[in-house]
């Protein structure tokens, strides 16, 4: 998420109330997760084992509870809980805000796109051109759309990402302030859900169609021309690319990359990153078809194997 106007370090430490290191004219842009920063962003590091890849990172400003040395051309933000000044700042530049209507006066939306009958169009919703979005569709704030696309009943483009940090007393919820990007020609099922961003987008690139009932986790890149069958599990910071197909009820793991051309055959479970050029994979956890279909005759074999052990002992 970008900030409406920079900020400067000292800004920025001022608003969370901490003290800081570094020049207090450094500029801050936005703010982003570890994984998704770039120059002139802010994010935030609460644990040890990650002081060194926040430190490292392009972020240019880091919220962190430990007085560390700055590094050269970066601004530190020292506070006991950064968790909680990184959602202070999300709640303070990008709040909920209610909509008054079904479909928000900031939305901008297409010439010949149809929006049939209770669907609702949240604030700052773009749009484009002859899409059909269907009854009961919700489409929440600072989402985009674009041309051609179809969203079937009932599904949800933009809904917070499934993100908690654990405390003793429970969970606190990072809140989201990323969006979803909807590109040219894509389809969308009935009974969809796809998360926005947890301050990055969510992307459903060019010409993929998915069927019903899909899932697609927060921060996660589905490239161009994919097919995503129906019950579809994709956990969030997930990259797939172009050409691939995912038949029904498959569940990706997060933090992945499921490379061109792959296929990835119903009820399949990936929990490793697999390569594409037109390669299938089948089973839990998924590995290149033809070798997961030989393990599983060899399976099949080995009760008459295991009598003939016992017939040899006798």
């Amino acid at each position: 998420m970008k900030f409406p106007q920079p900020l400067t370090l000292s800004q920025v430490a001022a608003i969370i109330g901490a003290d800081y290191k570094g020049n207090p004219d450094m500029t801050v842009i936005g703010i982003n997760e570890i994984h998704m920063v770039e120059t002139g962003d802010l994010t935030f590091v609460d644990h040890p084992k990650y002081y060194s890849k926040a430190l490292n990172s392009k972020a240019t400003t880091v919220i962190i509870n430990k007085d560390v040395d700055c590094p050269e051309g970066k601004g530190l933000i020292i506070c006991d809980d950064p968790f909680a000044a990184y959602v202070s700042l999300i709640k303070k530049y990008r709040p909920f805000v209610s909509s008054g209507s079904t479909i928000s006066p900031s939305a901008i939306i297409g010439e010949g796109t149809v929006i049939q009958p209770n669907a609702f169009i949240g604030n700052h919703v773009i749009i484009g051109k002859n899409c059909i979005i269907h009854p009961g569709v919700a489409i929440y704030d600072h989402c985009s759309v674009g041309d051609e696309v179809i969203i079937h009943a009932n599904s949800v483009v933009g809904a917070d990402a499934y993100y908690f940090q654990r405390k003793p007393e429970g969970y606190r919820k990072l809140e989201s302030c990323g969006s979803v990007i909807i590109r040219n020609r894509v389809e969308i099922g009935a009974l969809c859900s796809i998360d926005r961003g947890v301050s990055g987008d969510t992307i459903i690139d060019e010409g993929t169609k998915m069927d019903n009932h899909c899932q697609v986790g927060h921060d996660t890149y589905i490239g161009k021309n994919c097919l995503i069958g129906s019950h579809a599990a994709i956990a969030g910071v997930t990259r797939i690319e172009d050409d691939v197909i995912l038949w029904g009820r498959v569940a990706i793991n997060k933090d992945l990359v499921i490379g061109k051309g792959a296929i990835v055959l119903a009820t399949s479970a990936v929990d490793k990153s697999i390569e594409g050029n037109g390669k299938t994979y089948f089973g839990a956890p998924a590995d290149e078809a033809r070798k997961k279909w030989r393990e599983m005759a060899a399976l099949r074999q080995l009760p008459d194997l295991l009598r003939e052990f016992d017939q040899e002992k006798k």
